[in-house]
Formats: structure tokens, C-alpha cells, sequence
């Protein structure tokens, strides 16, 4: 994989390169800590017996590296990328550095204490992406908070009238994220039925209205500006905010199909989730036609490849989504290994992807320094495997283990039906893991490494602001 010799670089401040910087410097560290955790938690499924002390057990740890990859690794990078953006495509340096750096303070404060409590057995019980206790969460939700004040008092002194696409997606991300941790943590909507439905606003929401509009306010800016030509279509990217903010904060009753939950409130969770494909496809279709043309660039980046996986996940495991909400499939795959394949599609295959792609490309720019393209492409090709292979074996296993028990066989016929595909899974997140390890070389090649090169600056229209 090939790199265009010449190395730009955004004529930024040097503190605002820092910032960026210090997000993805602590996202990575995050990302490694509890992509460990999840590699354990992979080999307790073949070899139950291994390692058997309390702080280690399942509960405990599946917890954390769930978390702690939503709220540590994911949460940071992109936060960081918004704010760099929102600087970018305003023309003027990020404003408001100080709320940004005490958002990083309260990201990583919350994922510390977050991993501490977890562990020791302190949590908020069994609600899926919330285990975090109550006052762990207030601490991340002034992350969210300051971060997304940065982004909207810089974009509120843009040169240009108009707010770039992009941003319209970053903060509403922000903005509903806010509204979403407010709701599930008042105690009223903790009881009964009530939990059950928050559970599945939260849940889904998190994932669909917090990390997916980050992800795609991200990706807004970095390939056009890595293919150096516009979007193709600012309209179906409009199309894409809107529908998806219509459709997507009612579908996560699609996962208590077969609950005491109204039967209505079910069936409009899926026929919104079918709504879902408008937004999907023509985010799809705006990025591709983007792209269209464009292979040798693509070929020659170590950004671009990462984004282009990460659309096609985003394509392919949304639209799963989509298929897996209808009742006659959730009989067979729900309360399987197949939703787990189908959670690593999104967060790891799309989400994930996507932060790399943008961090590849954003970073270099930002701080002048490029890198490994060799380490880069075995960062790129064992994640790419490893995901991959990933879904896959899960996928495989939950489908068995749903048609053993819809043909009434005992518990354990499921067990032994899947125990093959477990080993696969660990062997896939071998790989995965290891595209970790070479991804935070490269990010001390871009930001902690001495410079071994010049860089050109590439001029941008800017005005002062107020720090």
C-alpha cells in the first residue's frame, strides 16, 4: 500500500494539533485496554475454566470491555474528531479550548472510574451499555457536554454563512446524546415496563444517534477531502440526517419482540426499522457515488481503505438490522451469538473503521507527522480479516444455536453446536487485537515520534477567536 509522496498539513495552531492529539493519543490506550479484555473474554467461551477469579469473571469483564470500548475508545476518538472538524470547515482555530480539555478530563475520569467500579462489582445492574453506576455516567455526560459545546461555539463563529453537512450531524449527535443519558438515568422510568422500553431507547440509541452521527458527520469531511473533490450530493446527505433522526429513536423496542411490551409499540420498532433503509442507503449510495471513479486514490491511501470498509459495514450491518427486526427471524436469532456478530459488524466493522479512516486521515495533517505505510496496511488487512471472520463464526454459531432450540433439543445440543465457532471467534480476535497493537505505533508515529519530514502547509481562510 502506497503513499503519495508529498505530506500536507493544516495550517492549524499548534495547541489545537495538541488537543487532537491528546484525544486520540488517550482513545488508543482505551482501545487497547478493553479490546484485551474482550480477547480474554473470547477464550472463556472454549476454556470456561480459565482464569477464575472474581475480578476476572465474565460478568464483570464483559461489562467493562463493552463499555469501556463505547465510552473510552469510540466516545474519545470521534469526540476528538468532531472538535477538529468543527475548526476545520469553520476556517478559525477551535474555540473554547479549555471546555474541550476538561471534556477530555471527564471522558477518560468517567472510563477509569467506570473500569475501577465494574470491576470491583459495583454497577447499575443488568442494563446492556449502562452498567456504569450513576454518578460515573454524570461524569461522561459532562464529557459529552463541554465536548459538544466546543464544536457549536466554533461553528457559531464560522467565516462561512453556511454550516457544512458534517456539523449537522456532530451535533446533533451532541445534542441527542444529551437528551438520551438525561432520560435514562431518571428514576421514575426505572421501574417495571418503563425499564424495559428505556433499556431499548438507551441501547439502541447509543449506538444509532451518538456514535452513527459522529461517524457520519466524520466521514462527511475526511473523503471528500482525501478523493479533493465535494460530496456528491448535499442532498442525500440532508436526506440521510433527517430520516434517520425520525426513524431510528423508536427502533430499539425491535429487541423485546415477544415481551410484555405492547404489541403496537413492537410493531412500529419495525416497521421504523425499516424506515432505517432510507437513511442507510442513501448515506451508501452518497459515499460510493463519492468514491466512484476513484479506485487508484483509494488504493494509494492508508486512510481511504479503512472508510471504504467501514461504509460497506455500515451498508451491510444496518441493513442485517434491518432484516433481523422482522418477528419470524428475532424467534431464531434473538438471545444468540448472532446478535454479538451483529454488534461487532456495527461498532467495530462501521464505527470503528470509520474513526480509523478519519484519524489516518486527520492526524497527519494535523500534527505533520505521517504514518508507517507498511504498518498501516497490516493494521488495515488484520482488522479487515479479523472482523470479518468474526462475524461470520458468530453468526454461524447464533443461527445453530437458535435451530437447536426451536427444535426443542436441550440447552447443551446449542452449546456443542456453537463450541466450534468459539474458537474461531478467539482466533478472529487474535487478529483483531493485533491491528490494535500496530494502530497505536502508528499513533505515536503521528504524534509523540520526532518529525522526519517537511511538511507543506496548506493554506486556509481563517479569522481570530476568542480562546
Amino acid at each position: 500500500m502506497s503513499v503519495s509522496v508529498e505530506l500536507l498539513r493544516d495550517n492549524v495552531e499548534p495547541q489545537d494539533s495538541a488537543l487532537f492529539s491528546a484525544f486520540i493519543l488517550t482513545a488508543t490506550f482505551w482501545l487497547l485496554l478493553t479490546t484485551a479484555v474482550g480477547l480474554l473474554l473470547s477464550f472463556k467461551f472454549p476454556y470456561p475454566d480459565w482464569a477464575t477469579s472474581p475480578f476476572l469473571s465474565f460478568g464483570r469483564l464483559r461489562a467493562i470491555h463493552t463499555n469501556g470500548t463505547f465510552y473510552g475508545w469510540a466516545s474519545i476518538a470521534l469526540s476528538g474528531a468532531a472538535i477538529y472538524i468543527a475548526a476545520r470547515t469553520s476556517g478559525i482555530p477551535i474555540a473554547g479550548k479549555a471546555w474541550a480539555w476538561f471534556s477530555l478530563v471527564c471522558y477518560n475520569l468517567a472510563a477509569l472510574c467506570g473500569t475501577v467500579t465494574l470491576d470491583l462489582g459495583m454497577n447499575y445492574g443488568d442494563q446492556e451499555y449502562r452498567e456504569w453506576i450513576w454518578w460515573v455516567k454524570l461524569i461522561f455526560l459532562l464529557g459529552v457536554f463541554f465536548s459538544g459545546l466546543t464544536v457549536v461555539r466554533t461553528v457559531a463563529q464560522r467565516v462561512e454563512r453556511e454550516i457544512y453537512i458534517s456539523n449537522w450531524y456532530t451535533i446533533g449527535g451532541f445534542v441527542f446524546t444529551l437528551i438520551l443519558s438525561i432520560v435514562a438515568i431518571i428514576p421514575s422510568y426505572q421501574i417495571g415496563l418503563g425499564q424495559v422500553a428505556v433499556q431499548g431507547f438507551f441501547m439502541h440509541n447509543a449506538v444509532g444517534m451518538w456514535f452513527t452521527f459522529l461517524a457520519l458527520g466524520a466521514t462527511y469531511y475526511a473523503l471528500p477531502k482525501l478523493l479533493n473533490r465535494p460530496i456528491y450530493s448535499y442532498a442525500l446527505g440532508v436526506l440521510g440526517f433527517w430520516t434517520n433522526l425520525v426513524f431510528y429513536p423508536i427502533i430499539g423496542a425491535h429487541h423485546f419482540e415477544y415481551s410484555p411490551l405492547p404489541w403496537w409499540f413492537q410493531t412500529l420498532a419495525i416497521v421504523f426499522s425499516v424506515g432505517m433503509l432510507v437513511p442507510v442507503w442513501s448515506g451508501t449510495a452518497n459515499f460510493a457515488l463519492t468514491m466512484r471513479g476513484h479506485g487508484e486514490t483509494v488504493r494509494r491511501s492508508y486512510a481511504l481503505p479503512f472508510i471504504v470498509v467501514g461504509v460497506a459495514y455500515y451498508f451491510l450491518g444496518s441493513t442485517q438490522g434491518t432484516i433481523e427486526a422482522f418477528r419470524s427471524l428475532q424467534s431464531i436469532w434473538h438471545f444468540t451469538n448472532y446478535t454479538i456478530g451483529h454488534s461487532h459488524a456495527t461498532m467495530y466493522g462501521f464505527i470503528t473503521f470509520i474513526a480509523w479512516g478519519v484519524i489516518y486521515a486527520l492526524l497527519p495533517r494535523a500534527t505533520g507527522k505521517r504514518p508507517s505505510a507498511i504498518a498501516s496496511g497490516m493494521h488495515f488487512w488484520f482488522a479487515t480479516i479479523g472482523v470479518t471472520f468474526y462475524v461470520i463464526s458468530l453468526s454461524v454459531a447464533g443461527t445453530l444455536q437458535g435451530l437447536t432450540w426451536a427444535a426443542g433439543n436441550p440447552f447443551i445440543a446449542s452449546v456443542d453446536a456453537a463450541a466450534p465457532y468459539w474458537v474461531g471467534r478467539a482466533v478472529a480476535g487474535c487478529l483483531m487485537f493485533l491491528a490494535h497493537i500496530i494502530f497505536a505505533y502508528n499513533v505515536y508515529l503521528m504524534t509523540i515520534a520526532p518529525r522526519t519530514e517537511t511538511p507543506k502547509y496548506e493554506p486556509t481562510p481563517r479569522k481570530t477567536v476568542s480562546a
